[in-house]
């Protein structure tokens, strides 16, 4: 979590909000990304995204089933979803999205019993210093 934290810090030095994510298998980093919609003008380019395509295409594979995403900040439903689909074995993030969460705060996509698939979730890892972390480039843009 501390290299997505630092990816997620290249992000806000490129004027993308500080989310950073890296997609781990068998204790081998396969894919690292941060969020990308303003530098590619794509609103699907939100870290998890962009981290699974890179994932997928190092494995070959768009089933991720040993996969463990590590991401700053809990996943949107669009990321959820994309994560469900991916069939990716765990995912561990920082804090939570009061506005948009999607795995614990606002909806439970990853163990929603109605999906065909349920990913492991553990949430609030290193929760405090990704939160501070949004705060602070959101606090610098209203300046």
């Amino acid at each position: 979590m501390r290299r997505a934290l630092e990816i997620a810090g290249e992000a806000a030095l490129r004027g993308e909000v500080p989310v950073g994510a890296l997609v781990v298998v068998r204790g081998e980093v396969v894919a690292v990304a941060h969020n990308e919609r303003e530098t590619l003008n794509d609103p699907t380019a939100h870290a998890e995204i962009v981290a699974l395509r890179r994932a997928a295409a190092a494995l070959g594979s768009w089933r991720l089933v040993d996969a463990e995403l590590f991401v700053t900040m809990e996943p949107c439903p669009m990321c959820a979803g994309a994560l469900v689909n991916a069939r990716l074995r765990r995912v561990v993030y920082g804090c939570d999205d009061p506005k948009a969460g999607a795995v614990r705060t606002l909806y439970r996509l990853l163990d929603d019993p109605r999906l065909n698939h349920r990913v492991e979730v553990v949430p609030g890892v290193l929760a405090a210093e990704s939160a501070a972390l949004l705060r602070s480039f959101f606090s610098r843009l209203r300046r």
